[in-house]
This record gives C-alpha cells, sequence and structure tokens, in this order.
C-alpha cells in the first residue's frame, strides 16, 4: 500500500507540471457526448455517406406502420439481414419477429432510443413513428407529443451520433391557402391539422439542424400511399385501400370522401423505392432536403370506375366524413415532383391502371388461399 501511495502522488506531481514548470491545475472532466442539447456554437456533424460503408446499421421507428415492414424487407435484401432493425412500442407478428431483428423502442424515451442507437452501431435513422391525420385530430394531445416530442429526441440523437435521418412528410403539410394544382415543394404552408403542423415542424427543424450542425437530414413528402399487406390506419387518404378489402369481400364500398376529391396517390413499391433512392443519393445531388414526389392524382369516382372493371358488381355509395373532407380539400391535388427526378433521378413505376390490377392480384391470391384454407 506504501508504494501505490508513493506511486500516486508521484503521478500527481508529474500530471501537475509542464517541461517549462508552469504548474497546470488537475481539474475533474466528465466525458460526455455531443449533442444539441450540448453543443459548441461551432460545432459540425457529417454522416458516413453510402460510398464511403456498403451495409449502413438502419433503425426504423414505428416499424410496425404501413410502410415500416415493407422497407425492412427492401432493405435487407440490399444490405444484409442482420443490418436492418425495425423497432415499435407494439408486439410484432410472428412473420415479422422472424424476419429479422426487432427490437423494442419507445421515442418518447430519450435514454432508451440513445441506448439503442449506441450498441446497435446505427448509422441510418428511418423516423416512421407518428399519428397520422384524422387519428391526431381525435388525440391532440398524444399526436403532439408522438410527433413533435419524438422528433426532437430522434433530431438531438441523429446529431449527437453523426447519424444519416430520414423523416417522412405528407401532403397533410400543405393547407388551404397554399396552391393545390400543383403544390410546388417551396410554398405558402398553413395546415390546419396537428399532423400536418407536426410535419412542418419537421421540415424546418431537420432544415434547420443539417444548416445549423451538419446533420444529413433527409425529407420526402408522401402522398397519399396505398397497400395491399396493410389495414387501413386512420388516414384521410385510406379510403384507396378500403375500396379494394370490400370489393372483394362484400361487393359493397361506401366512400367518406366527396367523389371529385382528387388527391395525389402512389403504391407503396414506389413509395419504397423512393425512400431508398433518397438516401443512397450522394449528399452533393440534394439542392433542398425536403422532397414532394409524385406518382398519380385521382378521384374517388375514377378509382371505383377503375375498381369496377375487375368487379362490375361493386355498389358505391358516399356518406361524407366532415372531418376528413375538410383535411381532404385543405390538401394538394397534384404535388410538383420536379426537384426529385431532376436531382437525384426519381421515377414512378405505377400508375392507376398498374396499381388497381396489382391491388387486386395481391388481395385475390390471399381471398383464394383463405377460402381453401
Amino acid at each position: 500500500m506504501p508504494i501505490v501511495r508513493n506511486v500516486s502522488r508521484a503521478v500527481g506531481r508529474l500530471l501537475q507540471s509542464s517541461g517549462c514548470g508552469c504548474g497546470i491545475p488537475v481539474v475533474p472532466v466528465r466525458c460526455i457526448g455531443v449533442s444539441p442539447r450540448q453543443v459548441t456554437s461551432d460545432a459540425s456533424f457529417h454522416s458516413v455517406s453510402f460510398s464511403e460503408s456498403d451495409h449502413p446499421r438502419v433503425l426504423i421507428t414505428g416499424g410496425l406502420g404501413q410502410l415500416g415492414v415493407g422497407l425492412a424487407k427492401l432493405l435487407r435484401k440490399r444490405f444484409g439481414r442482420n443490418n436492418v432493425i425495425l423497432s415499435d412500442i407494439r408486439k410484432p407478428a410472428d412473420n415479422v419477429f422472424y424476419s429479422g431483428p426487432f427490437i423494442y423502442t419507445d421515442i418518447l424515451d430519450y435514454k432508451n432510443l440513445r441506448e439503442i442507437v449506441v450498441n446497435n452501431r446505427i448509422t441510418w435513422l428511418i423516423h416512421y413513428s407518428a399519428l397520422l391525420s384524422a387519428v391526431g385530430e381525435a388525440n391532440v394531445p398524444l399526436a403532439r407529443a408522438v410527433n413533435i416530442t419524438g422528433l426532437h429526441n430522434v433530431l438531438d440523437i441523429a446529431a449527437e451520433h453523426n447519424l444519416r435521418l430520414f423523416v417522412p412528410s405528407t401532403i397533410g403539410a400543405f393547407g388551404p391557402t397554399s396552391p393545390r394544382d400543383p403544390t410546388p415543394d417551396l410554398c405558402i404552408q398553413r395546415p390546419r391539422t396537428i399532423y400536418g403542423v407536426s410535419k412542418v415542424h419537421a421540415e424546418l427543424m431537420g432544415e434547420y439542424y443539417h444548416y445549423r450542425y451538419g446533420l444529413d437530414f433527409r425529407c420526402l413528402r408522401y402522398p397519399g400511399i396505398i397497400s395491399a399487406d396493410s389495414q387501413p390506419g386512420g388516414g384521410t387518404t385510406d379510403y384507396a385501400v378500403q375500396i379494394f378489402h370490400d370489393a372483394i369481400k362484400t361487393g359493397k364500398f361506401q366512400c367518406n370522401l366527396k367523389p371529385d376529391t382528387r388527391l395525389p396517390m402512389m403504391y407503396i413499391d414506389d413509395c419504397l423505392k423512393a425512400t431508398r433512392e433518397v438516401m443512397e443519393a450522394p449528399a452533393e445531388t440534394l439542392s433542398m432536403r425536403t422532397y414532394n414526389i409524385s406518382a398519380m392524382s385521382f378521384t374517388p369516382e375514377e378509382l371505383a370506375q377503375e375498381v369496377q372493371k375487375h368487379v362490375p358488381e361493386l355498389q358505391v355509395t358516399y356518406k361524407v366524413d366532415d372531418v376528413r373532407q375538410a383535411i381532404a380539400d385543405s390538401w394538394p391535388m397534384n404535388f410538383d415532383d420536379t426537384n426529385a427526378r431532376r436531382d437525384w433521378g426519381w421515377k414512378h413505376d405505377y400508375d392507376l391502371p398498374e396499381l388497381v390490377t396489382t391491388m387486386f392480384n395481391f388481395l385475390g391470391s390471399d381471398c383464394r388461399i383463405a377460402q381453401a384454407n
């Protein structure tokens, strides 16, 4: 023990002196991570580009929603099964749980989310956790917590750990004073739903973190997304999914929007492709941080007519939901996505006829299997 004390005193004297004999006081230093909650004014962060790392480590929050499972499947094919982690606060179905890594993540728990990023060496974060338009209006405090407070946690952690961050936006980010036909990338945005307000907030905060801290933030404004392998989730555009289920099951469909309500739409495969492409795009090709993307635009009446080519006996009626109709009337009728097509080569694959045929091929085969079983 005397030897230990002597060594300690010697080390102390060495640390307290320099080569010029000037005394340097030793002060305790706490090693902490750097985040916008702690950053200095000259801090700058840059994520690893795709060209520097062929296999990013991806975390998808809100992964059990309409898009997460499909995107995980697409990215796992490209980067490897174990390099893409799905997460949510809900219990996944068996087929999802066994298809690749899944982990519980609460985006409102900053420490939990930060530990997951650190322990799994995450380099890309895809933030899908959000309450959609109609659901958000029914529970504004919860939507505010999930869509805004959760976003702040994600932004801070992404900046602290040099992540490439993707946060989707929406047609709901525009309002009744925005130009509707077409709607450009940059224009007046005054949404009248908590969902839309939270998405404008996300766009602006992401852009701010990019210019203030160098965060590699990327965002796409999704139109209404149509998918055969998910159930409607409370969104204003979900009628365009419900019509296929009802056409097969009952031959009767009641639409909650007016027949002439025109909105931009997209098949899910195009949406997932666009997300992958913008994440892989070299940073120098991006002239902005938030892009419109579009594929088609139609009304409930036009969709019903195309569906009736496959199910002629389908009976369509209209019982307008005032809340959803008011939301739809404040949204764009057509997206101008010229910048996305120019900057990183965006090009859609599905128009309305291809969309309807694909949906029936998918749902029809599932229906035949269920009947056989």
